[in-house]
């Protein structure tokens, strides 16, 4: 047997692996369509905090969204972080049609804080209610979606809870980045787990992020994450690091976002933080480019240049890869027509990579929505996984 189809015996069987463990996942994990509406007459106030940086374009829609909320114990209070735009003029006016709004205008950053976190516990310290729910200015709710989630929250007695959005762009090849960017981040943050103790998985998502206030005064409020670029997840594993109860469910028909405009977007967007997953250290990022090469590309060349037995296998492997693609799809209700363009997105990721990490070590920082933050400070936060 050619080592050429002893490889592509090896990748058919961790393609294998992974479309079952994701299969098994998707079965297992809830979907807040399962959950009826909360009833009762006392009912924990819920504050909905919205940061917001040159949101102008999109957050009238968003905040429509939350007034419109089928819930009668809550409160919306929206940060705006030093927005250059007309954002503020905007929640002013908002503020006028809906006097359950309650806006703070942020004029300054303190050192050592990334501008989101600050303006999360600054919403905090404002908050009102037994719960708070953090979620950002692209945000859709559908009016049912509070009373569902605080039901379940109830219920289960949960500290801290999590609804993966439905992303709700129409182009093709950003919508197959987005499902590649998810489906890798469910094998990692594998959230049909993160309900179990014993398990060490955990999950946050800014789109919709609830967590009781003794939960978040516990772990410190963001205080305990201000310069961490992937503020949500770290929020999760922070709860789960103190041995609170966590849960994540699917809510792609009540959460909707529409995540970046343009796969350029999405590119801009990535820099930020996709060097902050690999903890900032090159030789992660190094071993996380190795791994996409082996996995999705070498697959391809061994269908086009390898021999009739190992070219049947490296099909086989792609066709795995597909249906990983179409999975993670209907998890975050993304059409399964563009998991084809999946073939490009390891290309694009592993350009991603390599830019943010040569960007980002040459100007010894990152710079993000006006503001620049230093590598050094950055190094100091603790890594997600490595």
């Amino acid at each position: 047997m050619s080592l050429v189809t002893i490889t592509a015996i090896v990748l058919l069987s961790a393609h294998l692996c992974t479309l079952l463990t994701l299969f098994v996942g998707s079965l297992k994990t809830n979907d807040l369509v399962d959950i009826d509406p909360v009833s009762g007459d006392q009912l924990p106030m819920v504050s909905i905090i919205v940061p917001a940086c040159n949101e102008e374009a999109t957050i009238e829609p968003a905040l429509r969204s939350l007034v419109q909320m089928q819930y009668p114990c809550l409160e919306i209070i929206v940060l705006d972080d030093r927005s250059t735009d007309g954002t503020f003029q905007l929640l002013q006016r908002l503020q006028q049609e809906f006097p359950q709004i309650r806006i703070k205008r942020i004029e300054e950053l303190p050192p050592g804080w990334l501008g989101k976190n600050h303006a999360l516990q600054q919403g905090a310290d404002m908050a009102r209610g037994e719960i708070l729910l953090f979620t950002d200015a692209d945000v859709i709710l559908e009016p049912g979606t509070l009373s569902r989630a605080v039901h379940h929250f109830m219920d289960k007695e949960l500290d801290h809870l999590s609804l993966i959005f439905r992303n709700t762009s129409r182009n093709p090849l950003l919508n197959a980045m987005v499902v590649d960017t998810f489906g890798g981040l469910f094998l990692l943050l594998r959230p049909w787990q993160v309900k179990n103790p014993n398990s060490r998985a955990f999950i946050g998502v800014g789109a919709f992020n609830m967590i009781s206030v003794p939960a978040y005064q516990q772990l410190g409020g963001h205080a305990a994450l201000k310069m961490h670029p992937i503020d949500d997840v770290m929020l999760g594993k922070k709860i789960k690091q103190l041995g609170l109860r966590q849960d994540c469910l699917l809510g792609g028909n009540f959460v909707r976002v529409h995540w970046y405009g343009t796969v350029r977007e999405m590119i801009r967007g990535l820099m930020k933080n996709i060097f902050a997953l690999y903890g900032y250290r090159i030789s992660c990022a190094g071993a996380a480019i190795a791994g996409i090469i082996i996995m999705t590309i070498l697959p391809q060349g061994g269908l086009l240049f390898a021999g009739t037995p190992a070219r049947i296998l490296f099909g086989l492997v792609l066709l795995c890869r597909l249906a990983f693609f179409s999975i993670t799809a209907r998890m975050i209700r993304v059409r399964p027509i563009p998991v084809f363009w999946s073939l490009l997105t390891p290309y694009l990721i592993i350009a991603i990579i390599v830019q943010a990490v040569r960007t980002t070590i040459t100007n010894q920082g990152i710079d993000w929505r006006g503001t620049r933050y230093s590598l050094q400070e950055l190094r100091k936060q603790e890594p997600l996984f490595f």
